[in-house]
């Protein structure tokens, strides 16, 4: 498990999916460190998806947005994870950072918006979620 004040990242053994829940808005090293960890443990369990509970901060930050794109989404591509799961809240207020990194992600991953970590677990029981 990683944890800091910014972000707790585990394995949810269960869902095998990595839970990253993200704690306030944070930036750089903040930022990375836990995605850096999240995609050990992608490398190291067969089909982990990716969960991101982004209602309590998360924010497009340019450099950090680019980084994304140039490392973390090749490396992920890269394991097995075929779908990333995105929380957020009712509101939707993150809409408009989620949908500019989602176009990029869909290229190579199923992407989905919930509102819980029961919708998610619905979503990966019912198997929808694999690309044919």
């Amino acid at each position: 498990m990683y944890r800091s004040e910014f972000c707790d990242v585990t394995w949810l053994e269960d869902l095998n999916v990595v839970f990253v829940v993200w704690k306030k808005i944070c930036s750089h090293d903040n930022y990375r460190k836990p995605l850096l960890y999240a995609l050990d443990i992608m490398k190291n369990h067969n089909n982990c998806h990716y969960v991101a509970d982004t209602r309590n901060g998360f924010e497009n930050e340019p450099a950090d947005t680019q980084w994304v794109f140039d490392y973390f989404l090749p490396q992920a591509a890269l394991t097995t994870c075929r779908a990333i799961f995105f929380i957020i809240d009712g509101d939707n207020k993150l809409k408009d950072e989620l949908e500019s990194q989602s176009a990029e992600l869909r290229k190579q991953f199923d992407v989905y918006y919930c509102f819980g970590l029961d919708e998610v677990k619905s979503i990966i029981e019912c198997g929808n979620y694999i690309k044919a």
